[in-house]
């Protein structure tokens, strides 16, 4: 019984400590970010970006589009983003073995025919089924390919690609028209980018047109509305803060924009993960370092992607297993990164971080659901002090989401209206209250299913977009 009472004291001394200096960090992060967006905003004052969206100057663009059964949205996402202001780019449609009728509604909604087309294979892949054209959309190019994931598809549309950058979207997302330039720029003002991530926003509810993004509205569903407060308390604090010290190690998967030849020299995406996203991040980090090459990952909260977020809790527990099976396989596969000088600040401390408190952080929360009562119930925590550890940490989890929703107030790109801001303020209440607890047992799931669920594309029920 002894061994008992110590182990309960000694974790919830190690509770208290844990969620002090955690939220130590989250509330510096976000202050960071705060004086890095003002910052970057009156940078662009100076920079007029009209005046390169028919310019020479530019880097051409080769954007990246893999596709497993989307046929919901997959023609109207092509559509949207052939309308993009940018002077030269090229759309890689990769259909990676889709069973439904994906194939067959963008073979017929532009026309296309199978054509001769050399592909120089830098990357391994699964064999290409056939490459397809239509004249009539010079700058579009459709490759059908046996199924092999979301990295094989990606790699396979390297190979395939012309242009020396290139973009990775998902194929539900829908760009701002002025997204990819500015991405592009970060290439033109410092050479030694490498990656440049931009914002990724949550759709639901908002004006959809003619696959161009129109304005934003609250979705219906408690889910949605959650998410949103989520994506940015995530985006806009958690990753900005990264950018002073070159340590971010995550690229959303909906939208970034890479130099090709550094992603060929790094081997291509990795195949046997569902991570893609963090793990091409983290290699080229860690390839870069052992170069001794001098290189920047940068991020864009002013370029703008729109995506579909889980509209039930069914496909967010599928998605947010996903993400922690990819967290915790990217994290393993560089664990001889974790305090590492020879990887400065990328070792030493976003590597600590996210292992310490990203990916340890949920099973520690969640034991914590099963300790704490029985601490109140052997008489290790008194009720009263319960309550002050309660009262605190809900605070401040609410003050970090509603930083996040000021933050996004803060942008150049920010799309909320006053009310419907204080609107989203009720949910960065709500959420302290039985969704970030659920969030944090889906994260322990996935963490559980590692090895049973580490290399399945996963899948989100998709729906047209304003249907």
């Amino acid at each position: 019984m002894n061994i008992l009472r110590n182990f309960i004291h000694f974790f919830n001394i190690f509770c208290m400590a844990f969620t002090l200096i955690l939220s130590t960090l989250y509330i510096w992060q976000m202050f960071v970010s705060y004086f890095r967006i003002r910052e970057n905003n009156k940078r662009k004052i100076a920079i007029d970006y009209e005046r390169y969206t028919d310019s020479d100057n530019t880097l051409p663009v080769s954007l990246l589009i893999p596709a497993h059964n989307e046929q919901e949205n997959i023609v109207d996402n092509i559509k949207s983003l052939m309308k993009m202001d940018y002077p030269e780019f090229e759309l890689v449609v990769v259909n990676d073995g889709s069973t439904d009728n994906t194939h067959e509604k963008i073979i017929t909604a532009f026309g296309l025919r199978e054509i001769e087309h050399a592909v120089k294979v830098s990357i391994p892949t699964k064999e290409i089924r056939g490459i397809y054209y239509n004249a009539k959309y010079p700058n579009l190019l459709y490759v059908d390919k046996e199924n092999g994931g979301k990295s094989d598809a990606l790699n396979a549309g390297i190979n395939v690609s012309f242009y020396p950058l290139f973009a990775c979207l998902d194929a539900d997302s829908r760009l701002e028209t002025d997204a990819i330039l500015k991405l592009s720029m970060e290439f033109l003002k410092d050479t030694q980018t490498v990656v440049a991530g931009g914002l990724v926003r949550v759709a639901n509810g908002s004006v959809i047109e003619n696959g161009e993004w129109k304005s934003f509205r609250i979705p219906e569903t408690i889910v949605e509305r959650f998410q949103i407060v989520e994506y940015f308390r995530a985006f806009l604090s958690g990753r900005v803060s990264w950018g002073p010290t070159n340590s971010l190690l995550i690229v959303s998967g909906a939208f970034g924009l890479f130099n090709k030849s550094v992603v060929i020299e790094c081997g291509g995406y990795k195949n046997n993960t569902i991570g893609e996203d963090m793990e091409i991040i983290i290699r080229i980090h860690e390839y870069l370092k052992k170069k001794k090459a001098k290189y920047n990952i940068q991020f864009r909260e002013d370029a703008v992607c729109w995506t579909q977020g889980p509209s039930s809790l069914k496909d967010l527990r599928s998605q947010r297993r996903r993400w922690q099976i990819g967290l915790f396989d990217s994290l393993l596969s560089h664990k001889k990164m974790i305090l590492n000088p020879r990887y400065s600040f990328v070792g030493m401390l976003s590597m600590p971080y996210y292992w310490i408190f990203e990916l340890l952080g949920a099973p520690i929360e969640v034991l914590g659901y099963f300790i704490i009562p029985i601490s109140l119930f052997v008489g290790e925590l008194s009720l009263k002090f319960f309550f002050f550890y309660l009262t605190i940490a809900t605070c401040l989890g609410i003050i970090l989401s509603i930083g996040g929703l000021i933050l996004e107030q803060k942008t150049d790109k920010g799309c909320m209206t006053p009310k419907q801001c204080l609107h989203l303020t009720i949910y960065a209440f709500l959420e302290n209250f039985g969704y970030r607890q659920l969030i944090t047992l889906f994260r322990v799931e996935g963490m559980l299913k590692y090895r049973k669920l580490k290399t399945t594309w996963g899948k989100i029920k998709r729906k047209e977009f304003n249907k």
